[in-house]
């Protein structure tokens, strides 16, 4: 069993994901359904009550981890808004499965073109999820993504990232275009990188690192 490091860069923080399933048969889905309660949890303890949750997510794992967040949020008796940054057909193999039990249990996805980004009625929201774009990143925030997080910035709602803000670089902390200022960020296993260095310190708000089940 290893040490984790102090500081993930974005590479160390995908090889334990690889190595959670390769040396202990802890599958995706299951670091995912983890991340996801811890995403919620924290969310529970910054929402208001006085306006709704809002959780935008895309179609890799950093979105499988809100679709579950917004389930456990459902079963707090809480309904968040779901918004997809794309279409549902297009969301990843474990994100689908996720994405999938949301429907299953009969509540609404709004997946965001750019006919309707300017139609979120974002002042209506006490708190976003962001769950766009984690550790993976390494190119330049475009599309619907980057128009997404553009309204995210300028809503006064309390903003909640997933892993690492969406479009920050998580070895560099180099904003990648367009980037979520964040009031707090739940990342899992250690910090990565990115949060120390550059951008990251303006940008991640309060660290919450979270267990998400895996003995390293």
């Amino acid at each position: 069993m290893s040490i984790v490091p102090r500081l993930l860069t974005g590479r160390q923080a995908k090889l334990l994901d690889l190595r959670a399933e390769a040396d202990y048969g802890i599958s995706t889905v299951v670091l995912m359904e983890n991340a996801g309660r811890q995403v919620a949890r924290e969310a529970m303890r910054l929402y208001r009550g006085k306006k709704k949750i809002i959780i935008f997510c895309g179609k890799g794992n950093n979105g499988g981890d809100g679709f579950v967040a917004a389930r456990h949020l459902l079963a707090q008796g809480i309904r968040p808004d779901l918004y997809l940054a794309g279409i549902i057909p297009e969301a990843g193999k474990e994100a689908r499965v996720n994405l999938d039990i949301w429907l299953n249990l009969k509540q609404p996805v709004v997946e965001v073109s750019e006919a309707t980004l300017r139609r979120i009625p974002i002042a209506r929201y006490g708190l976003i999820i962001d769950a766009l774009l984690g550790v993976g990143l390494t190119g330049p925030v475009r599309g619907i993504t980057a128009g997404i997080i553009e309204r995210i910035n300028t809503a006064t709602a309390r903003v909640l990232s997933v892993d690492i803000p969406s479009g920050l670089d998580a070895t560099t902390g180099k904003i990648l275009g367009q980037c979520v200022k964040a009031d707090s960020t739940v990342t899992f296993v250690a910090k990565k990188r990115g949060m120390a260095v550059g951008s990251g310190p303006s940008v991640c708000g309060t660290i919450v690192v979270a267990d998400i089940g895996v003995p390293f």
